[in-house]
């Protein structure tokens, strides 16, 4: 039986199914908003997973080809690895409904959404998030849900819920925004320098507009009459909570006042160890709960002094920022280079321009695309004193590096202005929390660095949370204990003016809007605080690129003229290559690129294409070559491909009988272009210059005005002017 809701939003209608389609899995949601439909499904393990301390919630997010009639490219013409989109909508699906399932939960959960028919209007990434949620939702897998998703857009001032790709173009936010009935859950998105005020109205409105998607996901799982798996968190035992407190609680509280990292974790895992030994004859399993007690004090003693004291485990206030330094330029050879330390946190961040050829190309169901600017993130296992395999760009290094472009993507220079390929690598070189943030901030210093003309400095700081019933404290620039034992991570970059990006990940089961509030207002100040810094380093852009990099000239010329530049099966274009030794793009729109490190072979390269595309103009002359002789006349090639007529008669002053009496082919001669007709046809003229060159003679020879006749030739031998008498 086939169950059904919906939905209208922006005038286009939002319906979910159920019971129709994979009815083996334990709860399957067909979503669909316009044309774009998205199954969604969620399994649970039968057993809960041993000996782990984790929710193993798995999440898979898929795009078919054929959604968007389609055949996939490549050698085996079948889907292959996750491309970026679907890592980050796997990480944006996750996100929202992973602190919705209740502690201690360790069943294995797998979700997963699969992209069936794209419209090329709606992003399917929401309406997967939705989906996720329905699933879980209709399912018997305890869901402390349903919860909402909406992406929301501003255009031309007025905030829209799920913006079609069309509006998106003409938005300065773009946000998406998961909620429950009574409060935010995540946050994900980027802006054109939005005002704090602006971006909490964006927030509230969107957690307004996904109530009614939370409403039918309701109704749907009544329609269905969904009985959830009623589950309790395991009892810790009284007598072991109680052997580990007396022995680790006071320790515990020693711990919060040893503010280096790697000490502490040195000194803490003593402590566990010696803890562990007191329960080493017990049975199997006591461990694992020693280490949850454990983890739990810890929790605990961090928050109580956060709450009752004010004070942070490194001994910071709640809105202090760690001491930070900036360094430029330590790099030798690279186009630009940073090293931001905030703290214990360290990015170095380097910044290589290239050309048009250096842009990624993406295909996905969205069609084909460029992509001018890439920021590539990498956090290595030295980084946190760790061994581990080296396997590749993570999903967590993927999330990281999209949310730090997203940071500076509005503040580059249009490609009309700077016609560079611009990418940036940044290598966590040591980690204790907010290094997504810290890549930002490394991000634009080096880009100032490579002399980059960016509109302004963007800096990040992430923003925690501690709340305990009525008590809560906001915490800026939170270090990797207060992430892994507080409620919030709410990242915010931006520059002087407004926010460009932020992501929000939570662990209770959603904040209000006064915590929102508090959180931009404090991550505002802080940002201001970076910014101070940062410009201490490097202000403003250098105001010359270095010179290692290329060097571009862009220009454009006629679109009829770029056969002519490329010349046939590309031999022209070459050969200019060859000579210059430049890179050359064209575009269709007649753009031309040169780039090359050195600029004067740039410039050489331009004068030869100029002359290429160069209009002959009626009154010029030029030095031509003579490319072929007939009876009647010459013809004379005075431009790369372009020749004249240089006919008998204008060949010389005097008559001649045949032109090879005055002319070979091959020879270079100077003609005057007298004539430009309709069709194109151009006529030449020697004569014209011969008898100009003739009249400038005979005036250079003329006596001078008023003279008397053999008054110059007197002078010119030397002898005295006649007295006149």
């Amino acid at each position: 039986m086939t169950y059904r809701t919906e939905v209208s939003l922006e005038g286009r209608t939002l319906s979910i199914e159920a019971g129709r389609v994979a009815r083996a899995a334990d709860g399957a949601a067909w979503v669909r908003y316009g044309d774009t439909v998205v199954l969604v499904t969620a399994v649970a393990s039968k057993q809960p997973r041993e000996g782990i301390d984790f929710f193993p919630l798995t999440v898979d997010y898929q795009e078919r080809a054929y959604a968007a009639g389609k055949i996939p490219g490549g050698f085996f013409k079948r889907e292959g690895r996750p491309h970026e989109k679907e890592t980050l909508t796997a990480r944006l699906i996750d996100r929202p409904i992973r602190p919705l399932f209740p502690s201690g939960y360790h069943q294995d959960v797998q979700i997963i959404a699969t992209v069936l028919s794209a419209d090329q209007e709606n992003d399917p990434d929401v309406l997967a998030v939705v989906g996720a949620s329905a699933a879980l939702a209709v399912s018997p897998i305890p869901f402390l849900g349903p919860m909402g998703c909406v992406r929301v857009g501003r255009v031309e001032g007025r905030l829209v819920a799920n913006p079609t790709y069309a509006q998106l173009d003409q938005s300065d936010v773009d946000m998406v925004v998961a909620g429950t009935d009574a409060a935010v859950v995540m946050v994900e998105g980027g802006a054109g320098e939005v005002a704090e005020e602006l971006l909490l109205e964006a927030l509230l409105f969107g957690h307004r507009a996904l109530q009614p998607i939370i409403q039918i996901q309701h109704e749907l799982a009544r329609q269905m009459g969904v009985n959830k798996v009623a589950f309790v968190s395991p009892p810790v035992d009284p007598e072991l909570q109680g052997r580990v407190e007396g022995l680790c609680r006071s320790r515990i509280r020693e711990l919060a006042f040893v503010p280096e990292k790697e000490e502490q974790k040195a000194r803490r895992r003593m402590l566990l160890d010696e803890a562990l030994e007191t329960v080493a004859s017990d049975p199997p399993g006591t461990a694992f709960q020693v280490k949850e007690i454990f983890e739990e004090l810890e929790k605990q003693e961090m928050r109580r002094l956060i709450l009752e004291k004010g004070r942070r485990a490194d001994g910071r206030s709640v809105t202090q920022v760690r001491p930070i330094t900036c360094e430029v330029g330590v790099l030798p050879r690279t186009h630009g280079s940073a090293l931001f330390t905030r703290g214990q946190t360290q990015a170095l961040v380097t910044t290589t321009l290239g050309t048009s050829e250096d842009e990624q190309r993406l295909d996905d169901i969205e069609g084909e695309s460029f992509k001018r600017f890439m920021l590539h993130y990498n956090f290595p296992p030295f980084s946190v004193g760790e061994v581990k395999f080296m396997r590749g760009a993570s999903r967590r290094d993927i999330g990281h590096g999209a949310l730090a472009e997203r940071a500076i993507q509005s503040v580059l220079p249009p490609k009309e202005d700077f016609p560079y390929t611009v990418r940036i690598v940044s290598d966590i070189l040591e980690s204790n929390g907010s290094s997504s943030m810290a890549t930002v901030c490394g991000a634009s210093l080096s880009l100032m660095d490579a002399g980059v003309p960016v509109r302004a400095a963007v800096a990040g700081v992430a923003m925690g949370l501690v709340k305990e019933g009525e008590k809560t404290a906001v915490l800026t620039d939170i270090q990797g204990l207060e992430d892994h034992l507080g409620d919030m991570d709410f990242k915010v970059a931006g520059t002087r003016v407004g926010v460009t990006s932020m992501q929000m990940d939570i662990k209770i089961q959603g904040i209000t809007e006064a915590v929102l509030r508090q959180a931009l207002s404090q991550a505002r100040q802080a940002r201001l605080q970076v910014l101070d810094s940062m410009d201490r380093a490097l202000a403003k852009p250098r105001s010359a690129l270095s010179p290692y990099a290329p060097r571009i000239i862009s220009f454009k010329i006629p679109v009829d003229k770029i056969r002519e530049v490329i010349g046939p099966g590309g031999k022209i274009i070459r050969g200019i290559v060859e000579q210059t030794g430049v890179k050359i793009d064209i575009e269709d729109d007649g753009t031309v690129a040169i780039a090359s490190v050195d600029e004067a072979a740039a410039q050489k390269a331009m004068e030869i294409i100029g002359r290429i595309v160069e209009v002959p103009e009626v009154g010029k002359v030029y030095l031509g070559k003579v490319v072929k002789i007939m009876d009647f006349g010459a013809f004379v090639e005075i431009l790369p491909g372009t020749d004249g007529l240089l006919h008998i008669s204008q060949i010389s002053q005097e008559r001649i009988k045949r032109v090879e009496d005055v002319l070979k082919e091959g020879e270079e001669v100077m003609v005057k272009v007298i004539e430009v007709d309709k069709a194109g046809k151009i006529r030449l003229s020697r004569r014209e210059l011969l008898r100009e060159a003739a009249e400038k003679a005979d005036a250079a020879s003329a006596p001078p005005a008023g003279a008397r006749p053999g008054e110059d030739e007197g002078l010119r031998q030397g002898g005295k002017k006649p007295s006149g008498r």
